[in-house]
């Protein structure tokens, strides 16, 4: 039997309505990232990631050494540390890219309430973990509540654009970052717990404003957050970041910049409408507005 042709416009009409609804955007995590920028890092802060932790999983911290170049040395340490600030089941790993790919390594996040990334070499991580079912637990993990936390090269990795700290301007090697120049700052892939933001550290000490600064004006879709030492920021399941610690962290934003001049014939860089913001504890910043809520 033919459908009435006023039922089959009105069937029609509801589909293509339907066909333009916006999709329902994928949850967010459920989970915290706790990127520190290096250095000391007092109690209070710690005890705040431990206490983050205990409320997932079993509460047990997994760590990971191999960015530094001395593992068994860090491994211990951190351990220790973790322990006598409450954290009660703390265990880490010094793992190759092999013992990473095999298939039942993922087992050793089984009841993690955090994940912590020791500081060093941030490539070494990269170089042991990227691609790995580890790596894929680890997004399973952040996305049903877990803390994945770090240090130094244990921020860097947090981003999916990952600074090396090295320069082609110096031949590859650990840059001296005197100049604002196009195709210098050397990058590779990082975890990519943060798409839309590049993480730096140790930022203030180290005068580190020119690599990152050259890192946004080339790749503007990114937010350019800067970390000083003893300094954290904490990325709250509400997409917000929080400052905690002792000194700065700096937000460079290119998103909304007018004007940007592409590497003239030296290799310098221009924009223009680029802001910053220099946070201080306690400040919380929106990353999809660009605004501070100033503690």
């Amino acid at each position: 039997m033919k459908k009435p042709a006023a039922l089959s416009v009105a069937i029609l009409v509801v589909c293509v309505f339907t066909f333009f609804l916006p999709r329902p955007a994928s949850a967010a995590p459920k989970g915290y990232l706790f990127i520190i920028g290096g250095g000391e890092r007092d109690a209070p802060l710690m005890k705040r990631y431990g206490d983050l932790t205990a409320k997932f999983g079993t509460g047990k911290v997994v760590i990971f050494t191999m960015a530094s170049s001395v593992p068994q040395e860090v491994g211990p340490d951190l351990v220790k540390e973790f322990t006598g600030l409450g954290m009660k089941d703390v265990v880490y790993y010094q793992l190759t890219h092999d013992d990473a790919m095999k298939p039942d390594s993922a087992k050793i996040l089984d009841g993690a309430g955090g994940i912590w990334f020791a500081g060093g070499d941030q490539a070494r991580l990269t170089a042991a973990l990227l691609d790995t079912p580890i790596h894929k637990r680890m997004f399973e993990l952040y996305d049903q509540g877990c803390v994945i936390g770090g240090t130094s090269a244990g921020a860097a990795v947090m981003s999916e654009v990952m600074i090396t700290g090295d320069e082609k301007r110096t031949e590859g090697k650990e840059g001296t970052w005197e100049v604002i120049w196009g195709d210098d700052v050397i990058h590779t892939r990082g975890f990519g717990f943060i798409k839309a933001a590049v993480i730096d550290q140790h930022f203030v000490v180290r005068r580190r404003l020119n690599r990152l600064i050259a890192t946004i004006i080339e790749n503007p879709r990114l937010v350019g957050v800067g970390i000083d030492e003893s300094t954290a920021v904490l990325v709250r399941p509400d997409g917000k970041y929080e400052v905690l610690g002792e000194s700065q962290v700096l937000i460079f934003d290119a998103r909304r910049a007018r004007t940007f001049r592409v590497p003239a014939p030296d290799k310098r860089l221009g924009v223009q409408g680029m802001t910053l913001n220099v946070l201080l504890p306690g400040d919380v910043y929106d990353p999809a507005s660009g605004k501070v809520t100033a503690r």
